[in-house]
């Protein structure tokens, strides 16, 4: 109506927009016919304009432009092995041995033999070594003049340790032979058998800190990584197996007891036993319809040799008569979309680096190298993960309801950008917020709009976002003077529940230090990228609702009619359940071990510092 009347009288746009607003200025008047015309919808809701504060007299120093990074990866220092101190049990032995007066035991007698022997072992370890032989002044792993049973038992889960995704070498020890012409004298048979308990004791004791805990410590890897510490105590691990009729049950269970541990040691299993005829091809690809590459007929050779019987019915001759062929036809434009559909990527036509690794696939060791992995994070993780869980994997941009091990509910996800990564850790789902106020983080509020700010002081109040300051009290953005401020600036910005809210209709939440949650989101559009890490850290869901359900333990029309109430409300779960915000680029789901890029660069950092645990821990070390 507006703009019939500006025609009809012969007024311009910035004449009428000047007639509206009571100003000259032709910037300030196209703005506001902006915002008269297509003002955001936030700003349409609100009700009244928050009183304004008189700006100072006399103008602050302008503060230079702040900000706030984002954490980092660090230089990955693992934890060098000690000489275990030997002396000091033969110290502590030979006085109790002299008040005592009784004839030492084998034990005792072999103790000499430690002498010299240069045994290297994580600090924990060395220590636990020399509190329990203190305390326990016997062989644990040694009977008469040869190894046990318990030894034999020990020494074979050693030796299989790449079944788990560990390093054998890691837990090498040297066996003394039953017979042996350079052990032909007790006391050299003494010396080896003192000097292999030890040594089993030390690598038995690795073994469990690797299987529990993990070769690398997250936190050490970045600020992205946050886990809690995981209890295992070296010198009571030892107590148990000292115990223990069966070491090498209690060794194993050390290890992650869950079904994706599992799914993820028989991919590995079945990967190093495959005699796969890899079809490798280039991953810089890029063929769109109606051109040619010298990659492309592989492409096609792929689609054709994992083809089922029914994408052979429909797409099998297009295939054959075009066989061989580095021109991407027309009518080969819906076989591959349809290949595409089948690994769940955005069916566009276009081959490029993500289609060609869904179907063409990584490299046999390419995939062995991710389950290695996953399975090293997984130990990072607690070892029974919960009946009921929530698991979001940010490497396949995916969030996953489950209960009891089962897939109820499974749903694309955006997450952080690479550089607001989504961080690693564990919690608990404890309650969901419907029609959410958005409360600014600070890093957005520095790094993003104080710039803005600075330029336009008033942009929140249009835009319909709540200042408030120290105190409480609402205040307009328009009347703070932002270039007083850095990175503490003394208000807090929401933005109230509605249409445009960032957070959409609800959000998911288990408080966490890094202000991370499950929310909806208006910007539905990205749902259908292959790639989709694209948010400041938090987790957009692409079916909210479902979600909700799930953990409130209701039904989709209840969180659909609370939501319709329009007011800011939160409902708790009926219980904690346990949500894992991971990262895995080999991860188990629906049945199959699935294979993703590496968005965030945490495998190159995570694989270097798995380099260097191995380098430290040299043979004999």
């Amino acid at each position: 109506m507006t703009m019939t009347f500006a025609k009809r009288s012969g007024l311009s746009v910035l004449a009428l927009a000047v007639a509206l607003t009571g100003t000259a200025s032709t910037a300030s008047a196209e703005r506001n016919l902006f915002d008269i015309l297509f003002g955001n919808r936030a700003n349409r809701q609100r009700v009244a304009e928050p009183p304004r504060q008189q700006p100072a007299t006399t103008p602050a120093p302008r503060v230079a432009a702040p900000k706030i990074s984002a954490p980092s990866f660090h230089d990955y220092r693992p934890e060098a092995p000690v000489k275990v101190d030997f002396a000091a049990i033969a110290a502590a032995l030979d006085e109790e041995d002299r008040e005592g007066g009784a004839a030492p035991s084998p034990f005792l007698e072999a103790l000499a033999g430690l002498a010299g022997f240069d045994l290297r072992a994580e600090k924990e370890v060395a220590a636990a070594l020399v509190t329990h032989y203190e305390r326990n002044p016997g062989f644990i792993w040694v009977e008469g003049a040869g190894l046990n049973d318990k030894a034999d038992a020990v020494l074979r889960v050693l030796n299989d340790a790449s079944a788990f995704g560990l390093l054998e070498g890691d837990y090498a020890v040297n066996v003394p032979l039953a017979a042996s012409a350079v052990l032909d004298t007790p006391e050299e048979r003494r010396q080896a058998l003192i000097r292999f308990e030890m040594a089993l004791s030390a690598r038995a004791l690795r073994y469990a800190r690797d299987a529990h805990l993990g070769r690398v410590d997250p936190n050490k890897l970045s600020g992205y990584h946050d886990f809690p510490k995981k209890p295992l105590e070296a010198a009571a691990v030892l107590e148990v197996l000292a115990r223990t009729k069966k070491p090498a049950a209690y060794l194993q269970s050390l290890h992650p007891q869950n079904t994706l541990y599992a799914a993820l040691r028989r991919e590995l299993k079945a990967l190093r036993a495959s005699a796969e005829k890899e079809i490798v091809v280039d991953t810089e690809t890029f063929v769109r319809p109606g051109s040619s590459h010298p990659e492309f007929p592989k492409i096609l050779q792929i689609i054709e040799r994992d083809a089922d019987a029914a994408f052979r019915a429909e797409h099998g001759e297009v295939l054959v008569a075009h066989a061989g062929s580095e021109t991407y036809a027309q009518e080969l434009v819906p076989v591959v979309k349809a290949a595409q559909d089948l690994h769940d990527l955005n069916p566009d036509g276009i081959i490029g680096r993500r289609t060609v690794g869904a179907l063409a696939g990584e490299s046999k060791q390419a995939r062995i190298d991710k389950v290695l992995l996953a399975l090293e994070r997984l130990r990072w993780h607690p070892s029974h993960l919960g009946n009921r869980r929530v698991m979001i994997n940010a490497a396949s941009f995916t969030a996953t309801y489950l209960e009891d091990d089962r897939e109820k509910l499974s749903m694309r996800a955006v997450v952080g950008k690479p550089s607001n990564q989504t961080s690693f850790f564990h919690d608990e789902i404890e309650y969901v917020e419907f029609n959410p106020y958005w409360g600014v983080p600070r890093s957005i509020l520095v790094n993003e709009q104080l710039p803005r700010l600075r330029r336009d002081p008033g942009y929140l109040d249009r835009a319909g976002y709540e200042v408030t300051d120290s105190r409480g009290r609402r205040v307009s953005s328009a009347s703070v003077d932002w270039n007083r401020y850095g990175a503490n600036i003394p208000f807090s910005v929401r933005q109230p529940p509605g249409p445009a809210n960032a957070l959409g209709e609800l959000k998911i939440m288990f408080p966490n230090k890094h202000s991370i949650y499950m929310h909806d989101t208006p910007a539905k559009e990205l749902f259908s990228r292959d790639t989709r890490a694209y948010s400041h850290g938090c987790v957009r869901l692409q079916d909210p609702r479902a979600m909700a359900a799930a953990v409130l333990g209701t039904s989709v029309d209840e969180i659909g009619r609370e939501i319709g109430k329009g007011r800011n409300a939160r409902r708790d779960a009926p219980q904690k359940i346990p949500v894992y915000v991971g990262y895995f680029t080999a991860w188990p789901e629906a049945g199959e071990v699935t294979y993703h890029a590496d968005t965030y660069g945490r495998d190159d950092n995570l694989k270097k510092a798995l380099a260097k645990v191995e380098e430290i821990r040299v043979p004999g070390s």
